[in-house]
């Protein structure tokens, strides 16, 4: 998932010096939306990951 965040952004930023001031913002808001999915679900591993079973 983060590597979709990272091709989102250089998307967003290829498009931004191009002058394609539409296409960038969708990219970038995109990106960021992924990026904090991806944060979410890194936490949540943490959080959950960690836990001890004992039967």
């Amino acid at each position: 998932m983060l590597y979709y965040t990272l091709v989102f952004l250089v998307v967003a930023l290829i498009a931004g010096v191009l002058g394609f001031g539409g296409i960038a913002g969708a990219a970038a808001g995109i990106a960021k939306i992924l990026f904090f999915v991806f944060l979410v679900l890194f936490v949540v591993s943490l959080i959950f990951g960690r836990r001890k079973v004992s039967v």
